[in-house]
């Protein structure tokens, strides 16, 4: 399907080489969506082609609009506004469009693997606790990054790292050990990853304890930090650890193992996948191996005390540890060997696209530059797509007092939530207990989704559960809604109307309205893909469905009685909600067909 920039971007060439005697080039050619107090349906920015013309914007804009009127059929009429040259189609290019959309299955996608690889990591947590309402940013925010890139035309890998060894884990472990009593997930009736989450937390409060006790003994802060029985002994089982302890290894075996089955039962319910796991355990070593080749290469150094350090400080930036004095690996080691694993597994990536909080970005800043100076091959195509925090109404989330949001009861609230709403409005009484489950799931993750994806990544956001899930305004359940309307009156219309070949020559305002809107989801995607924001779908989106209500209001579809208006009415709204769904579901949000 040919686009209107594409095809007046070769009618202005050819304008500017007959009229001015020099072909203007495709740079210089720049269009723009009409402003709303102008009429017109796409605008075109004439002060670069002022320079062939040499003539002012106002005479050059009207020489290219008298010629594009009488050699493209499709233009109606101009205007000219200072250097804009606003250019109004004739209502059957917007009939013709429609019709040629309903041809397409996937209309606006990009033909499958045809922008080349890239792989996209998100989620990546710490096998110590369970995930929480920022892991589900991250996780939304990556599944969708991914999903819209696949859309555009990459190659996508979803990849997770999984963060399972460190000081983090064996504090959990420790804590278990000691306070544990043998306590499972079996007999604790708690998830995995909960069970590993309660010893990280009463590993902190004894941590804090021994401090509180050192500095009553007269220690400084620090010293009673650095000397508390708890911490040295978590040191010590990393140590263990590291140097592949049977016993050590074999509690973390089983701790981990306990942590993963808990995440992919909450990543069943959000909704999200991977295509590969990578595990720090793994990447680690490879880490460690690069470190040993950048001292050799002079890229690294080691102090005294036997820990190495890269200087980044000619480059603006600090000193960075890669391995303790002790010889045990940070997560800089780690990111480095995970890096350098992925570019050998998955030759020819175009990016790695690192979906990680805005808290990290020193990180990898520090990351990216080290495998340059490593000259590690790709290196430059390294991308932090970098997220602000999510905040809720009571204030910011912590994490080891033990006040995180919790991942899997905030889903859980959501569908209570869109339970309440559905049986107070009582209109499911014909829909089974199974169905009305998957319903209020289907409302209520995506109201959650669309209202954390709504907002551009790089921002810090506030996420308030009650305005979330309202069915009226910028939120998931009102985009749902108008969808399912499109659906009812499709399944309404007789079969005749909707396979009918209307003939339509004049268009309402508000149907030009709606098919021009439906008309920029292509770019709309490629923006998404292009700047890795999400929001940019999720704000499409909501703009059609607000064209829709208010199309739905003043122009009758099922009561129409010129079949051929009924025709063309139902078929602009069967493709609304293709658009819809689909842009709803590259946010990762399901569709019902009723609510």
């Amino acid at each position: 399907m040919q686009r209107i920039e594409d095809i007046l971007r070769a009618v202005v060439i050819t304008a500017t080489q007959e009229l001015f005697g020099q072909a203007a080039s495709g740079e210089q050619i720049q269009f723009q969506k009409t402003r709303k107090e102008f009429a017109g349906d796409i605008t075109i920015v004439v002060f670069p082609l002022t320079r062939l013309s040499k003539q002012s914007p106002e005479a050059t804009a009207e020489s290219i609009g008298t010629y594009i009127l009488s050699h493209f059929a499709s233009a109606d009429a101009f205007s000219v506004v200072k250097g804009f040259l606003n250019i109004e189609l004739k209502a059957t290019f917007w009939t013709s469009f429609l019709k040629e959309m309903s041809s397409h299955e996937k209309f606006g996608f990009g033909a499958k693997g045809s922008r080349g690889p890239i792989m996209v990591e998100y989620s990546s947590p710490n096998t110590n606790k369970p995930l929480h309402l920022g892991h589900l940013r991250n996780n939304f925010l990556g599944y969708s990054v991914a999903r819209i890139l696949e859309a555009y035309g990459h190659e996508v890998a979803k990849v997770q790292i999984i963060n399972d060894r460190g000081i983090h884990i064996c504090k959990s472990m420790l804590a278990w050990q000691r306070f544990g009593n043998g306590e499972t997930p079996a007999s604790s009736g708690l998830k995995g990853d909960k069970l590993a989450g309660k010893y990280y937390v009463a590993f902190d409060k004894a941590y804090k304890a021994e401090i509180a006790e050192g500095i009553s003994t007269g220690k400084s802060e620090d010293e009673a930090k650095a000397s508390a029985p708890i911490m040295l002994a978590a040191q010590e089982m990393l140590l263990k650890w590291e140097q592949k302890d049977p016993d050590t290894i074999a509690l973390w075996k089983t701790m981990n193992g306990w942590v993963y089955e808990g995440f992919d039962a909450t990543y069943r319910e959000m909704g999200v996948d991977f295509d590969k796991l990578y595990y720090e355990s793994d990447t680690y070593l490879l880490g460690k191996e690069t470190v040993d080749l950048g001292l050799e290469k002079g890229v690294f150094y080691r102090r005294e005390d036997g820990s190495v350090w890269c200087d980044l400080t000619g480059d603006g930036l600090d000193e960075k540890l890669l391995l303790r004095k002790d010889g045990t690996a940070v997560y800089m080691t780690q990111d480095i060997g995970t890096a350098i694993m992925r570019f050998r597994e998955y030759p020819g990536l175009l990016s790695q696209i690192y979906t990680v909080g805005n808290e990290q970005e020193y990180h990898f800043k520090v990351l990216f530059l080290i495998l340059k100076k490593l000259g590690i091959p790709g290196a430059e195509n390294c991308v932090h797509l970098s997220y602000g925090m999510v905040e809720l109404p009571e204030g910011k989330m912590k994490s080891r007092e033990g006040t995180v949001v919790d991942a899997d009861d905030l889903l859980a609230e959501m569908a209570a939530t869109a339970q309440a709403i559905a049986e107070e409005q009582g209109k499911l009484e014909d829909v089974s207990a199974d169905e009305k489950t998957v319903l209020y799931k289907t409302i209520g993750y995506g109201a959650l989704k669309y209202f954390l994806l709504k907002v551009d990544p790089r921002k810090t956001m506030l996420f308030d559960p009650k305005e979330s899930i309202d069915f009226i305004g910028n939120t998931g359940p009102f985009i749902q809604f108008n969808y399912v309307r499109t659906r009812a009156i499709l399944r309404k219309a007789d079969a005749a109307d909707l396979k009918a070949d209307w003939h339509i020559d004049n268009l309402s305002d508000a149907e030009r309205a709606l098919i021009k809107k439906l008309y920029e989801f292509p770019d709309i995607l490629a923006t998404a893909a292009q700047t890795l924001d999400p929001s940019q779908i999720a704000n499409y989106v909501y703009d059609v469905v607000k064209e829709y209500s208010s199309y739905y209001q003043v122009s009758p579809i099922l009561k129409e009685e010129d079949p051929n208006i009924r025709s063309m009415r139902l078929s602009l709204t069967e493709q609304t909600g293709k658009i819809v769904k689909a842009g709803m579901e590259l946010l990762g949000v399901a569709m019902p067909e009723r609510m």
